[in-house]
């Protein structure tokens, strides 16, 4: 049985999607912000939840959590399995 991932954002994924970092965009500081954060390449993340107006959304990653903008989200290409 063959799974197939789809590519989307951070801002496409429902709460409790898990999902591995495919690619991290963005430029200068930001990007450099996002990989000191450990949002590399290869890592999983989970949706935990969003704040009550959807912005901030707080995952998990490397055994912590995070909160991140939207926008700032949209810098990472995710994979994840249907």
């Amino acid at each position: 049985m063959k799974t197939e991932s789809h590519i989307k954002t951070l801002r496409e994924l429902p709460i409790g999607a898990r999902a591995r970092v495919m690619r991290v965009g963005g430029e200068g500081p930001l990007r450099r912000r996002l990989l000191d954060m450990g949002l590399t390449k290869g890592v999983e993340v989970k949706i935990l939840k969003a704040a009550p107006l959807g912005d901030p959304v707080e995952i998990t990653l490397r055994g912590y959590r995070l909160s991140l903008r939207k926008s700032e989200g949209d810098c990472l290409l995710l994979a994840t399995q249907a």
